[in-house]
């Protein structure tokens, strides 16, 4: 947020209220998005799984990072159904339209993790 001049404030105090807001929404994602915690706990059981099985770093990267993806998008999807929820439940077409393609964004990238670990490791299988 821009101050009155408009200049956003920087330095340690800035970054620590960034980092206390952060784990504040991934507190909030854990305590009431079970598609979050299911997520988190096949990040804990594959994160390392795919650090092990990469041969580098760029494999490893890739193994791990398309996880990170997934769980960062489905904060976003989280947020969009957050911000339809403030305004009510009952039905309108351009919010279910939003919160479909928010869950769209998270499978696409469920996919992306099937193809970066198949593609990594398929060939190694024997």
């Amino acid at each position: 947020m821009a101050d009155q001049t408009g200049h956003v404030p920087r330095g340690p105090a800035r970054m620590l209220k960034a980092t206390v807001w952060s784990l504040q929404g991934l507190r909030a994602a854990w305590l009431h998005e079970s598609s979050f915690r299911l997520e988190v706990c096949l990040f804990a059981v594959l994160a390392p799984t795919g650090w092990w099985l990469g041969q580098d770093g760029v494999e490893r990267a890739l193994l791990v990072g398309s996880l990170f993806l997934v769980l960062a998008v489905e904060l976003l999807n989280s947020a969009i159904e957050a911000v339809i929820g403030r305004y009510g439940d009952e039905y309108h077409e351009l919010a279910g339209r939003a919160k479909d393609m928010g869950s769209a964004a998270v499978f696409v990238l469920m996919l992306n993790v099937l193809l970066v670990w198949g593609a990594l490791l398929l060939p190694r299988l024997p």
